[in-house]
């Protein structure tokens, strides 16, 4: 039984690492949160676009095109994932940009996130 509290009421992600099972997952991540040779069966399990349900909190998504340490794929696949189970998501793909720009405060275009992430706060009803 669902205790009150134990759901988060959304997610905000940047750059995530969604896929453990797709040929474009980070590697690195894999192998350090895996090991070496982890099973097809852990990896399914840990690969959050295959777990998204219903009850999968709504989410925010943002990455960049040029980043090249995690594929755009990973981001586009948890949306497509949550967009087939009815959960509310936005997603931004921002053409420029390194992988983890944090605020990006001094990137005219990539410093919108933060401003978007709070419009879509407020829309849900959770932003001041």
């Amino acid at each position: 039984m669902e205790r009150p509290g134990n759901r988060p009421d959304f997610a905000i992600l940047g750059y995530p690492v969604i896929s453990m099972t797709e040929s474009w997952t980070h590697q690195g991540s894999k192998t350090n949160l895996l090991g070496d040779q982890p099973s097809a069966e852990l990896a399914r399990s840990l690969s959050a676009d295959l777990a998204v349900t219903a009850r999968t909190p709504p989410t925010f998504l943002f990455l960049t095109n040029a980043d090249t340490v995690v594929p755009a794929e990973n981001s586009v696949s948890y949306y497509l994932a949550l967009r087939k189970a009815g959960v509310p998501a936005e997603m931004h793909i921002f053409e420029n940009g390194p992988h983890g720009v944090g605020l990006a405060q001094d990137d005219a275009a990539l410093s919108e996130w933060p401003k978007l992430l709070l419009a879509w706060l407020r829309g849900r009803g959770l932003g001041h």
